[in-house]
């Protein structure tokens, strides 16, 4: 586990389009995709920093807490989510710890388009079931010669494949792996993760998240559910 330590306000100040952000939880569910995958984590977002904006949070979740900032409605599968809430929930609610991984390349303008256009693509889309999802991620490990993830089918998408394509659109994945390859371990600096252009990702930094906002936990919706993966 890496040793650097920031709290949520100045990781929120040095995050950047591209950044990602690593969730490990303790429930049953957690630790079932921690061991599938062979990974210390369990879901992957990543940063959106545009113009004026606050920082979002692009990922997949099964939970639907936070308003959409794309679509400005609540709802489950690929969101766009305020990146200071979308953690707050996940340490609060879900009761992970979190880590900032940056990306070490500066960004285009036209990456940062290619950002955009994947989000209006597909924000929305379902998560898929644990089964569908369980057997995707299987099927990925099997050697294929189809392109890899900008062909990849979108009915539905879990996490670590929503990372996987928009790193793809900015061009920053080879071909070579379909979206599905991809898992939250992959994102770890565990697993080596070939990038183009002589991009790199920076190791894990532990964020801190200020005491004083977690009894945002007691704010949640009863019926909601986990939004693990």
């Amino acid at each position: 586990m890496p040793r650097t330590r920031v709290n949520l306000d100045h990781a929120l100040e040095m995050t950047r389009t591209g950044d990602l952000w690593l969730f490990r939880g303790r429930t049953g569910a957690d630790r079932a995709i921690q061991t599938l995958t062979n990974a210390p984590v369990n879901h992957v977002g990543m940063s959106v920093v545009v113009d004026d904006l606050p920082p979002l949070m692009w990922h997949a979740e099964l939970g639907k807490s936070l308003p959409d900032m794309w679509s400005g409605t609540h709802q489950r599968g690929v969101q766009l989510h305020d990146l200071r809430d979308a953690v707050l929930v996940w340490a609060a609610k879900y009761g992970q710890r979190a880590w900032l991984r940056q990306l070490e390349h500066p960004i285009s303008h036209e990456q940062e388009d290619a950002v955009l256009r994947t989000i209006a693509r597909l924000d929305g889309t379902p998560f898929p079931s644990t089964t569908r999802l369980l057997s995707r991620w299987f099927r990925g490990r099997v050697p294929s010669r189809r392109p890899g993830p900008r062909h990849a089918g979108v009915e539905s998408a879990y996490c670590a494949e929503v990372v996987a394509l928009t790193y793809e659109a900015m061009g920053l994945l080879p071909d070579g792996h379909r979206a599905n390859w991809y898992d939250p371990g992959r994102f770890w600096s565990g697993d080596r993760l070939d990038l183009a252009q002589g991009a790199r990702l920076g190791g894990e930094i532990a964020v801190e998240i200020p005491p004083h906002d977690m009894p945002m936990r007691l704010e949640e919706s009863p019926e909601e559910e986990s939004g693990t993966a």
